[in-house]
């Protein structure tokens, strides 16, 4: 144990407000000080009371019980019928000129704060806009744009007209943005002329270029300067243009149910699906995240290291909902050092500053002592997402970052745009683990017969409907995708594809994906955008790319490659494979290493073998990673053997 909370602590918190403010109103006792497994056992087994509650307790909405969830199937539970939200009215309700709605930090500019007024009048501005462009209810409105205040305005604008949003980081080449947008027939496009990340400038005037040509819905596309303020590209709308009449926000009344955006799921079986979630899910979960899990509220500056591409964006956006500040980086992870997320955080005040594990284990390797360096007294809560974060991470922070913070490892993901396994501030922190399921996630850990377990690893399962569960994926009508992503091979019961344990005392261990999606720092890529741009490379045959969790916290990620007769995995090769992933997939997912191999072993339906290798690499004995039985090419199977043996002998 690295950190507990105290009796008083607890009883501050409005994770414990709301509960005192549940007893008082269903006569219940949840124990003083809280009892954090009490009060979500309550709310698993009570769904209806317990997100009816929150609703009225945060001021959302005010419906009796039976009004609350009057279908529990999973897919198709039917929230707060009748009902309706906007999430964009929700995100602006808190206009207060004490504090800032935003505060903006770039690589090459001194952080700017936004006040509320002037979010909501930009925000107004834009909806307006949309609306004289003859933008409808349940129009697409996209941004190719870095983690920028323009990408905010423009988000909630498109809420505020019930308009659907979706947002790509521009490091992203073509083809993986119109992989994904193309099937979404967007009619705005809000997009940025290049961006500058680790000192450097990108320009990306061709890729808006193409993007325009390949994109025949759009209608409109809006220009944000970032490296070329005074050029345009023709035909298109300057952004100052598109926020010039500032006014008061127009919201339209929507159902609970109504689409808020598309987030994407990695595409590694085809195109990457679009996940389609609703407003009223997001604001209610995201509230019941920001105000009772982090215990976030006015005066809080909430700050987590993301680009537009990962659901942390939205999550960052959400802060809002809490009445918090949310603090927008646009730049490197560790520039200009390694240590900058932590000097950001002592330079603007953040009070809960989110990180990956690789940054944490970088920071270690490189022997910084943030705590020591830096003015961290706002920092009360450290947070961390998108792959497991080891035991010696834990302890390195409570060792160079401080002792006076409680250190949170959150599970979830763009599939739910919220966490099922996360932090309480009723609980401590255990190096190596998750404190525990969040409130009103059935979370359990199923062995592959379905029964569930404890103390050994399972399937990540859930087991009871959540709000924010997709409504639907795009172009998908009968939900026969949808179905076959999260409900196979249990009907009715959500399948993440996380290994999970529940220990005996109720906390939570994830080792890793029991799929085969790249997740590189909390950004998921499908395997089939890289393979895309390495076989444009004429020299490669075939080739299959992992990615491998390793059990210090190392994220290893190897593309194994298939050459034509004659052909020699030379330097300029390696370098443009390289480059190609670069520009036609995504810069933070080209391989740790390039390795030249006789062939690429396939299931008999054509599949590569991705899980069954990648196991072979996290040390699983073989005849338990791969059933030979179902190889097009046994002998293959050898050879990538060889190779784990060697790499974990080298090790």
């Amino acid at each position: 144990m690295l950190w507990e909370p105290t009796p008083e602590s607890i009883r501050n918190t409005r994770m414990a407000a709301f509960a005192r403010w549940v007893e008082e109103r269903r006569g219940l006792s949840f124990g003083d000080p809280t009892d954090y497994d009490a009060l979500w056992r309550w709310s698993v087994d009570h769904l209806d009371q317990f997100w009816g509650d929150l609703a009225r307790w945060a001021g959302l909405l005010d419906v009796p019980d039976d009004r609350v969830l009057t279908d529990r199937s999973m897919p198709g539970a039917v929230w707060f019928p009748g009902t309706t939200v906007n999430y964009a009215e929700q995100a602006l309700r808190h206009a207060t000129d004490e504090r800032p709605a935003l505060v903006v930090v770039a690589e090459d500019a001194e952080p700017v704060e936004v006040p509320w007024a002037a979010l909501r009048m930009q925000v107004g501005a834009f909806a307006a806009t949309l609306r004289r462009l003859g933008v409808q209810r349940g129009d697409r409105v996209v941004g190719y744009l870095p983690n920028v205040p323009e990408a905010i305005v423009a988000f909630l604008g498109a809420a505020a007209v019930g308009a659907v949003w979706s947002s790509c980081a521009p490091d992203f080449g073509t083809r993986a943005v119109l992989d994904r947008f193309a099937q979404i027939e967007p009619v705005v496009l809000v997009a940025v002329d290049g961006y500058r990340f680790n000192g450097k400038e990108h320009d990306r005037r061709d890729v808006v270029a193409e993007l325009r040509a390949g994109l025949p819905t759009v209608r409109t596309t809006v220009a944000v300067p970032r490296l070329f303020p005074g050029e345009v590209p023709d035909g298109a709308l300057p952004w100052a243009e598109a926020v010039r009449d500032e006014q008061e926000p127009v919201f339209e009344a929507l159902p609970f149910d109504s689409p808020l955006w598309i987030l994407y799921s990695s595409g590694t079986t085809g195109l990457p699906k679009g996940i389609v979630h609703p407003h009223g899910g997001v604001v209610l979960e995201q509230l019941k995240s920001g105000l009772l899990h982090q215990d976030l509220g006015p005066g809080d500056r909430f700050y987590w290291y993301t680009s537009t591409a990962w659901m942390m964006w939205n999550v960052v956006v959400s802060s809002l909902l809490s009445g918090a500040t949310a603090v927008v980086h646009d730049g490197a992870p560790a520039y200009p050092a390694v240590d900058a997320q932590f000097a950001l955080a002592a330079r603007v005040g953040v009070t809960v500053l989110g990180t990956s594990p690789g940054y944490l284990a970088a920071c270690q390797k490189a022997g910084v002592r943030p705590g020591d360096d830096h003015d961290l007294s706002a920092l009360r809560v450290l947070g961390c997402t998108g792959s497991p974060l080891p035991a010696a991470s834990y302890h390195w922070v409570y060792d160079a970052v401080g002792t006076d913070l409680q250190l949170t490892s959150a599970s979830g993901g763009t599939d739910v745009a919220t966490g099922f396994i996360g932090s309480s501030p009723l609980l401590p922190v255990v190096a190596g683990e998750l404190q525990r399921p969040n409130l009103a996630v059935a979370v359990a850990s199923w062995d592959e017969d379905g029964h569930p377990v404890v103390g050994e690893l399972g399937e990540l399962v859930v087991t009871e409907p959540m709000p924010s569960m997709p409504l639907y994926f795009w172009n998908d009508p009968g939900g026969a995708r949808y179905r076959e992503a999260y409900f196979e091979p249990w009907p009715g019961v959500w399948r993440h594809g996380d290994w999970l344990e529940i220990t005996s005392r109720g906390t939570c261990v994830i080792t890793g994906r029991s799929d085969s999606t790249l997740n590189r720092g909390g950004v998921r890529m499908g395997t089939a955008d890289i393979y895309a741009a390495v076989e444009s490379v004429p020299e490669v045959l075939d080739c299959v790319v992992l990615g491998v969790e390793q059990p210090d916290g190392g994220y290893w990620m190897p593309l194994f490659v298939q050459l034509a007769p004659g052909e020699e995995l030379t330097d300029e090769l390696a370098g443009r494979l390289r480059t190609a992933i670069r520009e036609q997939a995504s810069p933070r997912h080209v391989p740790d290493e390039i390795i030249a191999v006789p062939g690429v072993p396939h299931t008999r339906t054509g599949k590569r073998l991705e899980v069954p290798l990648k196991k072979l690499f996290q040390g699983v004995d073989p005849a338990r990673a791969v059933n030979t039985g179902a190889v097009d090419d046994a002998s293959l199977v050898e050879h990538y053997v060889g190779l784990a043996r060697d790499r974990a002998s080298s090790r």
